[in-house]
């Protein structure tokens, strides 16, 4: 029975779950397929899948391949074509009209910085009234005439004092001497000329000075008005002369009205805020340009009216 059963394994012919016996040791049993482990199941799972041929199972394994790449495909042919919900900053109507809007802006903001120029008062400025240095010559040689004369009836007073001269003589110079003092009292003074005084001239222009600084600190506020003007010098390129520098910085840091103690400081003040005011009309005639051409155009965000000053 054990030939019988040899020649059968060797012809392929034992049924499956059969006993195989060997001869000289005992019949081994076929384990069974659940006591496989489960590394090794995969393994000849894996395998086994390899060796088999294709079927309907791995056609449908394919279809997610073929998928990812319809997804990929139509990922790039997004990418190329063009979205035609674009923003409307590609748009050139819509680049012109933003460019229009900073610069009403732009225009907006120079507009309401440098409006105190508007303010400017150009008598106070430009001291019409300053005594010119030859009047200033002209009443400091009265005054040294006046002062000259009193000294001289006052000298001849004390020496008819001691002797030296005749008593008469000192009694006309006493008289002299108080007549001189009451010719160079105000009062009188106006009676017999209308010329001022060297002290008056003196006066005027500390006063002149005064005024004109006290101009000067309102108009530059707390910000600095030249400093703020000086950004409309494409409206003017005279305002970016070098002889205003000093004026520019001394604004920059708060301290032009007090450092305005000279006429020729002032008026070079008074110049550049006639330059401002120039630059000032050119840049509000193109604010207004701006603003009806954007009404024109039906912008309604471009066209705005200047912000009211607080």
């Amino acid at each position: 029975m054990a030939e019988n059963r040899q020649t059968a394994q060797a012809q392929g012919n034992l049924a499956p779950g059969e006993p195989v016996l060997r001869q000289g040791r005992a019949a081994d049993p076929v384990p069974a397929a659940g006591a496989l482990n489960v590394p090794a199941r995969s393994s000849a799972l894996t395998r086994t899948s390899g060796d088999r041929a294709p079927g309907p199972g791995s056609a449908a394994g394919s279809v997610p391949k073929t998928d990812g790449g319809a997804g990929s495909a139509d990922a790039s042919l997004t990418d190329e074509t063009p979205d035609n919900n674009a923003p409307d900053a590609e748009n050139p109507a819509a680049i012109e009209q933003a460019l229009a809007e900073s610069q009403q802006r732009k225009l907006r903001l120079m507009l309401k910085q440098c409006d105190r120029v508007l303010l400017m008062d150009f008598d106070i400025l430009a001291m019409s009234e300053w005594p010119d240095n030859y009047s200033l010559a002209t009443a400091r040689r009265s005054r040294d005439l006046w002062l000259f004369s009193a000294l001289l009836a006052a000298v001849i007073f004390l020496s008819g004092l001691t002797g030296f001269i005749p008593a008469w003589i000192a009694g006309g110079g006493f008289g002299a001497f108080v007549i001189i003092l009451l010719m160079g009292m105000p009062a009188i003074r106006r009676i017999y000329t209308s010329r001022p005084s060297y002290l008056d001239l003196i006066v005027m222009r500390k006063r002149m000075l005064r005024d004109a600084r006290k101009h000067i600190e309102h108009l530059e506020g707390k910000e600095g008005l030249i400093w703020q003007c000086a950004r409309m010098v494409e409206f003017n390129p005279a305002l970016r002369a070098a002889r205003f520098s000093e004026l520019l910085a001394l604004s920059e840091h708060r301290t032009l009205a007090r450092s305005m103690t000279r006429r020729e400081y002032i008026r070079l003040y008074l110049i550049y805020l006639l330059e401002a005011e120039k630059a000032y009309d050119r840049a509000q005639k193109a604010f207004f340009d701006g603003n009806q051409e954007a009404l024109d155009r039906g912008w309604a965000s471009v066209a705005a009216s200047p912000e009211q000053r607080a």
